[in-house]
């Protein structure tokens, strides 16, 4: 079966290698936002990209459940079992998830935000 890949630059397969390899880098214990990801991948403002690349991603080894919604929210509809799975591993990992919610740090602030985006 051949795969479509689409015209845009954002829809490249390097482009997805980008933001599965930005994911894989979030370390355990830590979160990040969708948005996040594609501004370490020079993709700003294309969040709902790194959740479309996150939704088709058959990884079982990629840490899906690291990456929030900008606010800190599970991107699942509350309580449903994808929003539990992904509250348990969080969990798991030492991460306080409140009502389906992380406290998110201030980007700009964090060593990665100097690595990924220096100003």
């Amino acid at each position: 079966m051949l795969t479509r890949i689409m015209a845009t630059p954002e829809g490249n397969e390097s482009t997805h290698q980008r933001i599965l390899d930005a994911i894989r880098a979030v370390p355990r214990g830590e979160v990040a936002s969708y948005g996040g990801i594609a501004r370490r991948c020079g993709l700003a403002g294309r969040a709902r990209l790194v959740a479309r690349v996150l939704r088709e991603n058959d990884d079982a080894d990629l840490p899906w459940h690291r990456i929030l919604r900008s606010d800190g929210r599970i991107a699942f509809p509350v309580g449903s079992r994808p929003w539990r799975e992904q509250a348990r591993r969080l969990r798991d990992e030492g991460v306080a998830v409140r009502n389906g919610r992380v406290r998110m740090g201030a980007e700009e602030d964090t060593l990665d935000a100097a690595v990924w985006a220096p100003r």
